[in-house]
Order: C-alpha cells, then sequence, then structure tokens
C-alpha cells in the first residue's frame, strides 16, 4: 500500500502491485526516476531495476516465505522448487546467487532455518523435537549439530543464553 500510495503521489501509475514486486509503464518512471529512488527509500524501500538483482531478491523471498511461513514444507527438492517457481535452470540461478551474494543457495536457506529455528527456542512453546519436525529436519541431532555449526552454540545453551538475558515481567 505504501509503495502503491508513493508511487501515485509521483503521478506514476502502476500497473501491477505485488509483494516485493511493482510494474510500471517504462516511459513514466524515466522523468521521476531520482525522486522515486528518495522517496522509496524514505519509505523503508529501494528501487531494483536491474534484472540481475530482482531475481535473486525472489529467491531470497521464496526462501524466506519457504521457512517462515510454509514451515519449510516441500514436496520436491529445493532445487526444483526454485527451478519451478521462477522458470530457470537451478544451476543458472545458484551461480548468478552465489557471484552476487558470496554465498550459495542452500547457504542462506540454512541461515533463513536456523533463524526460524532460533525464533522457536526463545518463544518457548515446542521442543527441539517439535521443531526439528516443523522445520522438517529428519533429526533432532541433525538440527542440532546445523545449528552449532551456524552459531557455534547448542541448542541448549542458546536457549539458556536467552533466558539469562532476560528478565520476568515481575521482576522488572
Amino acid at each position: 500500500m505504501a509503495v502503491k500510495t508513493t508511487l501515485e503521489k509521483l503521478g506514476l501509475t502502476p500497473v501491477n502491485v505485488e509483494l516485493g514486486e511493482v510494474k510500471i509503464k517504462e516511459n513514466e518512471i524515466s522523468n521521476v526516476r531520482a525522486l522515486l529512488i528518495k522517496e522509496l527509500e524514505a519509505i523503508g524501500f529501494e528501487l531494483l531495476d536491474d534484472k540481475k538483482t530482482r531475481i535473486i531478491e525472489k529467491i531470497k523471498n521464496l526462501i524466506t516465505d519457504l521457512v517462515h511461513n510454509k514451515n519449510n514444507k516441500l514436496n520436491v527438492t529445493l532445487s526444483d522448487y526454485l527451478k519451478q517457481e521462477l522458470h530457470q535452470d537451478y544451476s543458472t540461478l545458484s551461480n548468478l546467487f552465489s557471484d552476487v551474494e558470496g554465498i550459495t543457495i542452500e547457504k542462506y536457506y540454512i541461515l533463513q532455518k536456523i533463524e526460524k529455528v532460533k525464533e522457536l527456542i526463545v518463544y518457548d512453546e515446542l521442543t527441539l523435537s517439535e521443531i526439528a519436525f516443523q522445520l522438517n529436519y529428519s533429526s533432532v541431532a541433525y538440527l542440532s549439530n546445523q545449528f552449532k555449526k551456524v552459531t557455534g552454540l547448542t541448542p541448549s545453551h542458546f536457549k539458556k543464553l536467552g533466558s539469562i538475558k532476560r528478565k520476568p515481567l515481575d521482576e522488572l
């Protein structure tokens, strides 16, 4: 909504506004490009008009959505999922992502999963077994090993650190 309002304020007519993507008539944007960039940055967005950057953002959005909103439920491999969603060869997507981001798509995927695990540990509503099941890990041991590789801490040590840093509401 904020992006659409900003575009209309600048006299632009958005053809299509979706999460992470806006289509505008090409001839309209050239006149107010600098102002559009400034206005979007003011509301926390940026203009991505480079095709490579757009593809990378789409990959990141798909992975983030998969991990944080769809609980990592896939009927196919991650590579097939991205290939189907983006209609491009996975090796092309993988090479582009690695070149620009400096890490592989798989590493980015793991980092997103570990962030979700951290979030669930801090919420303290699920056991580690339930977290492993929810995020499609084959076992708690595999989740713990991956967590330690990324964070340097075991999930239980991370949980203890979190509870040390936080004070119960009745102690504030």
